[in-house]
């Protein structure tokens, strides 16, 4: 039977000295409402009224594609009806009987903003636009969107349809992970049926980096904006609520943030660690990080490492079996954390009389853990 002992050893490596730089001051905007996150761990570095519930026009179609998208196939064949052709509001001027696919329709849905998209897309899904709304909410719910309720699919004002810049920023977040969401967004032109549509998101044109999402506004909502722009591996989203200067926030907002923080890989699953092995015919078993990890810094910070691992195993040992902890720590805060499991089995060897056992033990005890890249 397997025994672990419960000493464990802790040891820090530091990637380099660290220096924190505190962040230039953020510039002034024009929305009621905004949030600058990073879009791979959802960490904030700018917010104004975040948690207030807005609302959000045509921005809720970001939620509307990721229901389509989730629910039906890209190729997938749409036949337009009255109840769609005839939606008011923005539109990508569709006919009754015309037939489409729904990647056709969610380009009209995200470039031109058709209503009449949104309304296609949520009736060929499920029936109608209110049973659609109906799963745009379960989504919500699903991701934590607390401050967000979705009463159609279009983004029309309408009672009990709202959400926050917070939740949209976390809805966008969520959106780009998926590759066909975020090869629609990111594209300035595409010709449907013989029409070309253009996308309404001015950012894709002006900002270098700009690679999404969705334009709105409604008289009542003003402008709303959410947006996606990436310098090397750092992606940060904004998002803008009822702001009549949003284009130029956005580029001055994104120009903070990217002078100021930048994403880093921290954790790195290819880096191997060596633990003493007992009784297993081998002096050591090798474990790893169970996948890399990257944080966002600031400009100037640095992250150290705290490696937590046994001092020896005794065998047997499975291949991704859990060895330890290794985490990301800046300012005694922890960063982020990912399991180091061992990377190889190590079966027990067959051994007899306890002096030989003592033995193999000892030999084991007290060994260090050797830092390599094999």
């Amino acid at each position: 039977m397997k025994r672990f002992l419960t000493a464990l050893l802790l040891c820090t490596a530091v990637l380099c000295p660290k220096a924190l730089a505190d962040a230039s001051s953020p510039p002034q905007i024009s929305a009621k409402a905004a949030i600058v996150i990073c879009a791979d761990n959802g960490k904030a570095v700018f917010e104004l009224n975040a948690d207030d519930r807005m609302l959000i026009a045509s921005t809720t179609k970001i939620m509307t594609a990721v229901v389509a998208l989730e629910s039906c196939g890209l190729d997938e064949r749409v036949r337009i009806d009255s109840r769609s052709a005839g939606t008011e509001g923005s539109s990508m001027y569709l006919r009754e009987g015309d037939v489409l696919t729904v990647e056709e329709l969610l380009y009209g849905l995200m470039l031109c903003s058709g209503n009449d998209a949104a309304s296609a897309l949520a009736i060929h899904a499920v029936g109608s636009a209110e049973e659609f709304a109906r799963l745009m909410n379960e989504k919500a719910e699903e991701l934590g969107l607390e401050g967000t309720h979705f009463a159609n699919p279009h983004g029309l004002d309408a009672e009990g349809h709202y959400s926050t810049a917070g939740d949209m920023a976390r809805l966008a977040a969520y959106a780009m992970q998926n590759q066909d969401f975020a090869r629609i967004v990111s594209t300035k032109s595409a010709v449907i049926q013989g029409r070309e549509i253009q996308n309404h998101n001015r950012l894709l044109f002006e900002y270098p980096g700009c690679i999404g999402i969705k334009t709105g506004y409604t008289m009542a909502a003003g402008r709303t904006l959410v947006s996606c722009a990436q310098r090397g591996d750092t992606r940060f989203i904004c998002v803008t609520l009822c702001d009549r200067d949003d284009w130029r926030d956005h580029e001055a907002l994104y120009d903070w943030a990217f002078e100021n923080y930048e994403y880093r890989k921290v954790i790195d699953s290819a880096v191997c660690y060596r633990v003493s092995a007992v009784n297993g015919g081998a002096p050591y078993v090798r474990a790893q990080a169970e996948n890399d990890r990257g944080v966002l810094l600031e400009k100037g910070e640095e992250a150290e490492l705290e490696i937590e691992l046994p001092p020896f195993v005794i065998a047997p040992v499975s291949n991704g079996e859990t060895a330890g902890a290794i985490r990301a720590v800046s300012g005694g805060e922890t960063l982020c954390e990912v399991r180091l499991v061992y990377t190889q089995a190590l079966p027990p060897e067959e051994r007899s009389g306890l002096l030989a056992r003592a033995a193999e033990w000892l030999r084991g005890l007290g060994k260090p853990i050797y830092l390599t890249e094999e």
